[in-house]
């Protein structure tokens, strides 16, 4: 009878013993699969929450791809546009002068990290070179020679990163600010008419018959202008312009567009049968200026909770509304890296610093860039 006890109390011990260590496992299991996750989503970056919507980009310098720079570019994004270095008169200061180097760095570094590149710009009425407005005596070329000269720099440009850049903003901000007109006013339209639009177009598919080709503009949103841009969208298809999509700059702000206005815009543009790339995304804390002005005394730059959170909320908004038009929006870039440096820092007000990205002033993440990030995957798409 002693000998029965002494085998029940043993195996009732070793029963304890298996249940501990059974329970043991179950909650190392649940600790490793935390830690898991928690990991994989320290090492995920916009590219891969993003990775069934769109490309992610951003907008780099020559000193961007170096550093702690360069390694949030290759965490973060898979996608990046030159901010400066392909504009005419950096890259073509100089009629019969190119200037190449900072573009071959970006190209080089966007081949060896497996990013996309997009172009940026081809035609423009600022930082052209004003060698390609005049003739041998100082004053202004023909249509035909100007027509001439901007074949050339495409030909010259576009080939050369053929093997690299997927996309081209081929015309930039031809339509005009004033909202009685629909071009801009420029030595382009002066000279060449409406005729360098379509030219700038044809020049660039024959340059590359594979790569994107967009028009590019800021403000594309608000109606009045957005109604315009859609008059020269048309123009450009009814002269069979070989145009692929239209580039939203989307220089926003905690203040606009609402909701409304960027559905209303994506749904018209979308009915043109054009791909449409977020192609310049920042959001400022300030109301949209033009004109370029001194900071007022008094003018604070402060970035407070309050304006956070309105920052959290835009950002929220509109990465909701992109992925809801997922299927016709093919690419989404930031102006600039983190609010170490943005362009905005310096326009439209001189001396006061602005807050507009997803990662502060030591590259790290903001609360806008979680908010981003949380969404679940594949929602519902909407349909144009």
């Amino acid at each position: 009878m002693k000998s029965i006890k002494i085998l029940q109390k043993s195996v009732f011990i070793l029963a304890i013993a298996a249940a501990f260590t059974a329970c043991k496992s179950s909650t190392d299991s649940e600790e490793k699969e935390a830690k898991s996750q928690t990991e994989d989503s320290s090492e995920m970056g916009l590219k891969d929450y993003y990775e069934d919507y769109f490309p992610m980009g951003v907008a780099v310098a020559p000193n961007s791809v170096k550093g702690k720079s360069a390694e949030l570019i290759k965490k973060e994004y898979n996608s990046i546009t030159p901010e400066n270095v392909m504009k005419m008169g950096p890259i073509h200061p100089e009629k019969d002068k190119f200037y190449w180097e900072d573009a071959d760095l970006l190209a080089e570094f966007a081949k060896e990290n497996n990013l996309k590149m997009r172009g940026h710009a081809l035609v423009w009425h600022q930082q052209t070179g004003g060698w390609i407005f005049k003739n041998e005596n100082g004053g202004k070329v023909s249509k035909e020679e100007l027509l001439k000269r901007m074949k050339n720099h495409i030909d010259s440009v576009v080939p050369r990163y053929s093997d690299i850049i997927y996309a081209w903003d081929v015309v930039n901000e031809a339509v005009a600010d004033d909202s009685t007109k629909v071009y801009r006013e420029s030595e382009w339209l002066e000279i060449a008419g409406k005729d360098f639009l379509v030219k700038a177009f044809e020049y660039a598919r024959e340059a590359d018959p594979n790569v994107k080709l967009f028009y590019n503009d800021y403000n594309a949103i608000i109606p009045e202008k957005r109604d315009r841009i859609i008059e020269l969208l048309k123009y450009l298809q009814q002269n069979n312009a070989p145009i692929d999509g239209v580039g939203i700059q989307a220089h926003w702000s905690i203040h606009s567009p609402s909701e409304e206005e960027l559905r209303e815009a994506l749904d018209l543009y979308s009915e043109l049968g054009l791909e449409i790339q977020i192609t310049e995304l920042d959001v400022s804390l300030y109301p949209w200026e033009k004109e370029r002005r001194e900071l007022k005394e008094g003018e604070s730059d402060e970035f407070t909770p309050e304006l956070e959170q309105k920052q959290i909320e835009a950002y929220d908004m509109f990465f909701r509304v992109f992925r809801d038009y997922k299927d016709v929006i093919t690419g989404v870039t930031f102006w600039n890296i983190s609010d170490r440096y943005s362009w905005l820092d310096t326009y439209p007000v001189a001396g006061r610093k602005n807050y507009p990205l997803l990662f502060d002033e030591n590259f790290e993440r903001k609360k806008a860039y979680e908010k981003v990030v949380e969404f679940e995957t594949q929602p519902e798409t909407k349909t144009p």
